[in-house]
This record gives structure tokens, sequence and C-alpha cells, in this order.
């Protein structure tokens, strides 16, 4: 029994560890941020779509992603030496003749290497070395190129990525335009410019054009101030501050060339350099050595290594250090680390999440058209009410006048067979005996006695009614015709109601049985799920609408069907049979006459007797009913067809709205995860 009992607590345990829900923990900051809505917006309850999921991920990496910061200005403004300075590698390609022609990306990466981005959407690699094949504006091969990324192993780019883009003043707009977008999107913006050219014309005209909207996040650069004096690098500072200040937080005077040369003698770049150097020849003489079992092949050059690595660690760098300061590039990072990268940080948190808010407000109105959708049926099957029962009326008012005149009809042949029966009852002599006494000693005698009495003649009857001219026969068909016609106009009437909820219906269903999402981050299966209610509608809608009319029309049918054999039962037997009675009734008073002739009478019926026997036998008290009743069976049939109406007019509305209660819940859900943003 413990065994078992150890089974089941495994089974229990099992199950609660595999089912019970864990509670996610998010790291604090952006990221946990983004990938808690991450998580919301993707429940399964959205049904969310692979574009959503799509760029939602887009957000976590644009999270991930280091600062921008982009490098611009005119052509030959030295900004590939300004970056070549900032990284303290000759990586970009420098000359008097423009060439950057195309965005550079440099961001970090674990190895050296160049992707080309082309237009159509094709990506190649090529080795570093080969980037000045590619952004050569005078080529003709470059038009095919839309960006390139430059991956380097260097620290600096762990936390920045730099943007190399064409001069404002490219040849081609297309550039142009691409550098537009690049600087209104990054998180700094650096304006290269020489400081013999600072403050021209030209200048102005382009600052005034593309940068006026991007002060809190620009430096201004002049670059080579190690042509000029210390006097005119702080006249032409002071000019440009005053006269472009509305377009850049700070200028800054600075030598990328002193910087560069300075950068490329410091200790870490010249071990770095010596690193990579090293690790080329080891995988070099590798390959060549690929039999040997010791590393002899290498121990010369890896002698050489440690010997210069030596010599960096004890030279003197007291002159790249004061050439360094010099360049005065430390007051560009400076500005990068403390004004660039907080309001970039900010910047983009602000950007990321009014995206994020942009993404719920997207899916929220992809909702509100599903819930139009829904809300369009609702208004259709709230117009249709007053028309539907005025039809309802109409069914009774119209065809009500119709039955009362096939009533009319039959009362008409009632009354003809009865004043038809009446005429026909004649008188003929009878008998009765009775005992009288002869006298004193006289014996008793029965004596005749003749009275006069009535008989109804049938054959005369039936012959005047029935086999002459048949107008009793010809009545009766005209009245069951009549019958059929109201019948069948009743019928008609009742499809017409469902036809008009019908078409109504059919209206609304036709444009939303190709609706589409109008954001491709929307769910396709929302989406999809609303085209099916549309294209099912009959089943989900209509069907309720038509069975009960189809109902309604079975249940007229059928007393229609009573009525009409009422009418068909053989009228010759119904008039024979109350002929019957009144010759029984003849036949009784007789006897009674015969034996008390001072109390009793020959009866002699009357023709209002006829014609209430008439209808007896003929059921006419249901016929009256149903033909001439205020609260008739087409009034009842119509009462109930309007009270049903309603009743599942309300079901269809309050089953639709269901539906689109789940759409509104789901909007409250998405508003709730907006604030939460």
């Amino acid at each position: 029994m413990s065994a078992n009992l150890k089974i089941l607590d495994s089974f229990i345990n099992e199950f609660k560890n595999t089912y019970k829900e864990v509670e996610v923990v998010y790291d604090e900051g952006l990221l946990g941020d983004i990938k808690k809505i991450q998580d919301r917006l993707l429940d399964q309850k959205f049904f969310p779509s692979k574009q959503l999921e799509s760029i939602l991920q887009k957000q976590i990496r644009r999270a991930r992603f280091p600062m921008e910061v982009a490098i611009t200005g005119q052509f030959s403004a030295g900004k590939s030496t300004f970056l070549n300075a900032l990284l303290s590698k000759n990586i970009l390609p420098t000359g008097i003749t423009p060439v950057t022609s195309k965005v550079n990306f440099i961001s970090y990466g674990e190895e050296y290497k160049l992707k080309i981005t082309y237009y159509s959407g094709a990506q190649e690699y090529a080795p570093i070395e080969a980037i000045a094949d590619f952004t050569d504006q005078r080529s003709e091969d470059m038009k095919d190129i839309k960006y390139l990324t430059l991956y380097a192993p260097m620290d600096i780019l762990k936390e920045i990525s730099f943007v190399d883009t064409p001069g404002l003043n490219s040849q081609s707009q297309s550039d142009t335009d691409t550098t537009r977008s690049v600087l209104r999107d990054v998180g700094g913006i650096i304006w290269l410019t020489l400081i013999d050219n600072a403050g021209k014309q030209s200048e102005a005209k382009v600052l005034e054009e593309y940068m006026q909207l991007f002060k809190d996040k620009s430096l201004c650069v002049l670059n080579q101030k190690d042509k000029f004096s210390q006097e005119q690098i702080e006249t032409t500072t002071k000019y440009v501050s005053e006269k472009f200040g509305k377009y850049f937080a700070q200028v800054t005077p600075i030598s990328a060339k002193m910087a560069l040369d300075a950068r490329a003698l410091q200790k870490t770049v010249l071990i770095e350099d010596s690193v990579d150097a090293i690790l080329k020849d080891f995988k070099k003489d590798l390959n060549e050595n690929l039999n040997a079992n010791t590393l002899d092949f290498f121990e010369e050059k890896y002698d050489v290594f440690q010997n210069k690595l030596k010599e960096i660690k004890y030279s003197d760098i007291s002159s790249n250090l004061k050439l360094l300061e010099e360049s005065n590039i430390q007051e560009v990072l400076d500005f990068i680390e403390h004004e660039m990268r907080p309001k970039a940080a900010e910047a983009k948190e602000y950007a990321i999440k009014k995206d994020l808010k942009g993404v719920c407000d997207i899916l929220i109105k992809e909702y509100q058209t599903i819930i139009g959708v829904y809300d369009a049926l609702c208004n259709v099957l709230k117009s249709c009410e007053e028309k539907v029962l005025k039809q309802f009326d109409e069914i009774h008012s119209k065809h009500s006048k119709e039955l009362f005149t096939i009533y009319n009809s039959l009362e008409s042949i009632m009354e003809k067979v009865a004043s038809e029966t009446y005429k026909n009852i004649q008188r003929k002599p009878a008998f009765r005996f009775e005992e009288s006494s002869g006298g004193f000693l006289k014996s008793e005698k029965i004596e005749k006695i003749q009275f006069e009495t009535y008989w109804i003649n049938a054959d005369n009857i039936y012959k005047n009614l029935f086999y002459d001219d048949q107008t009793i026969d010809k009545m009766f068909k005209r009245s069951i015709k009549l019958l059929k016609n109201v019948e069948l106009n009743t019928d008609e009437a009742f499809r017409e109601v469902y036809r008009h909820i019908k078409t109504e219906v059919r209206k609304w269903q036709e444009p939303y049985e190709l609706i589409k999402k109008h954001r491709e981050i929307a769910s396709d299966s929302e989406f999809s799920n609303t085209r099916h209610f549309a294209a099912k509608v009959y089943e989900n809608v209509l069907r309720s609408y038509h069975r009960a009319i189809l109902e309604n029309i079975s249940a007229l049918r059928k007393k229609f069907a009573y009525f009409n054999g009422a009418l068909s039962y053989s009228y010759i037997q119904t008039t024979q049979a109350t002929i019957a009675h009144f010759e029984e009734q003849i036949h009784e008073s007789e006897e009674l006459y015969k034996k008390e002739p001072t109390r009793f009478a020959i009866q002699h019926p009357r023709e209002d007797e006829i014609l209430a026997k008439l209808k007896a036998n003929f059921g006419f008290d249901k016929i009256e009913d149903f033909l001439t009743s205020r609260r008739n069976y087409l009034f009842k049939i119509a009462k109930y067809s309007k009270e049903q109406y309603l009743d599942i007019n309300e079901d269809r509305i309050n089953f639709v709205k269901s539906k689109e209660a789940e759409y509104v819940q789901k909007i409250k859900d998405l508003e709730k995860i907006k604030e939460e943003v």
C-alpha cells in the first residue's frame, strides 16, 4: 500500500511541476520592460502574428544595440580619418578624393569583416581590406549597394556604433536622403568640418536644411587644428559657436591626424596589433606544419613576439600622450560619454516605448475594426425589427379580409342549402286512430282520423342543389380555391419576412467575407476567424430565423389543411345528415301527436333551425373562429411569430455581442498593457 502511495505522490508532484504556473521574473531596466511587454503581447489569447513576434524581437535587439553616433558633414572634411582616430586603427579608406559614397555602419564583431547589403536584399561578405572597393563613389558598381557594415573586435564598439555617412552635399540624392534618415534615428551626431571651411555660406545652407532639429544630440568638430595657431583656433571656435549655436550643443576643435598618430602608438593599440600579427603567423605556420608533433616550428617567432611585448611595455609614451592631449580627441569622447550617451539612452527608451505603445495602438485599432464587423451586424439585426414586425402585422390585416370573404361565401352556401331545404318541406295527409265510445250498451270502436303532417322532399333538394346546375359544388370549389390562395399568399408573406432579414444580413456579409488586416503585425488568425464568421453567417445567425419561419409556415399549413379538408368533406352528406335530423324530428313529433293530439303539435322546422343544424353538422363554429374571429388563427400565428422573432433577434444579437465582447476585452487588455509600457 505504501508503495502505491509513493507512486501516487510522485505522479502528483510531477503533474504540479509540469502544469503549475511559474511566475516570470524580469530583469530591471529597459530590456526587462520590453521582454515583459513582449510576453504579454504574444499571449496566445491574442493569436499573435509572426510579424508581431518579429517586430518585438527587433525592439529587444534595438534595446541591446549600442548607441549609434553618426559622423556627417560635407565631403572632404576628413570623416574617415576622424573615425580611424576614434577607433585607433586605419580601417576606413582616406584620401583627397571624396570616396565615402555609402553609409558605413561600424559595429562590434568577433573578427574583422565587411558585410555588403544590396538594395535587392542580397548580402555578401568580404575582407575588411576590400572596403575601398565598395566605397568609391566614382565606381558605377556602387549604385546597387544600399549600405556597408564593418565589424571589428574593438572594445569601444561594444558601447558605441559609428555611422560614417556620405556628405550631405553628395552627388546622389538617394545617398543624401539616406544620410538624413540616419541623422533622425541615431543617438548622437558629430558634424565634422574643416576649421578653414567652418561658417561658410554653403555650409550654413546645409546646416539649416538638415541639422536644425538635432541640436540636443549634436557636436560640431572643427578638424585640422594642427594647421592653425591657438589664436586662430579660438577665434574660429567662438565664431562657429555663436553663428551655429542653434544647431550644436558644443563646438570642439581637434586634429584627427594627431589623434590617429598618437593612438596608433598607444601601448594597448600596439599590443593588440602585435597579437593580431602573431595569430595570423601562427595560423599560417600551423597549416604548413600539420604533421608536426611539437610547436618547435613556431618557437622563434614566439620569442620575437615576447620581446616585442616587453619593448612596448617599457617604452616611453609621454610624447604620445602629449600628442593625444593636444589633438583634443578626448573632449569628443567625453562629450559622447557624458552628453550624448545619457540623452541617447533616454531617447532610445522613449522611442522604444513609444513604438511599443504604437504597436498596442495598432492592435487596438485592428480589434476595433473587427468589433465594427460585429457591431454592424447587431445594427442590421436591430434595424430589421420595425419592418419585420410590420410585415407580420400586414400578414394578419391583409389576409384576414380574404378569410372574411371566404366566410361570407360559406355562410351563403349554408343559407342557400337551408333555404332550399326549407322550401322542400311539404305537407302530406296522415292518419291516427282513436278509440271512441258507441253509446250506452254499444261496444267501443276504433276511429280513423286524418291529419296533416310534413315531409322533406330530399330528392328535390339534391336535384336542385347538387345535380342540375351544381351551384353549391361550384360555390364550395370557389371557396376552397380562395382558401388555397390565402394559404399560398400567407406562405409567401412569411417567406418574404425571412428574405428581408436574409437580404439585409447578406449586404452586411459581402464586404466582410474578404476582410483583411490593415497592418502586418495584426493577427492573421483573428481576421481569419472574422472572415469565417461572416462566411458562416447562415449557420451563426440566419438559421434560427429560417427555422422559426419554416415552423410557422408548417403550423399554418396544417391549419389550412384541416379547414381545406373540412370544406372538401362531402357537403351532400352534411345536407343528408341535416335532412335526416329533421325527418327524425318530424317523425317524433308525429308519434307524440298521435298519442296526445291536444298536447303536442306536428313539428315544422324553421329555416333558421335548419341553418343552425347545417352549421353544426359542418363544424361551422371552428370555421367561423378560424376565418372571422378578431383573434383568429392568423392573428394568433402572427402574434406568436412576432414574439418568437423578438426572442430570436434578442438571442442572436446577444450571441453576436458575445463575440464582440471577446474583442472588447482584448482591447481592454491591450490598453492595460499600453499603460504599463
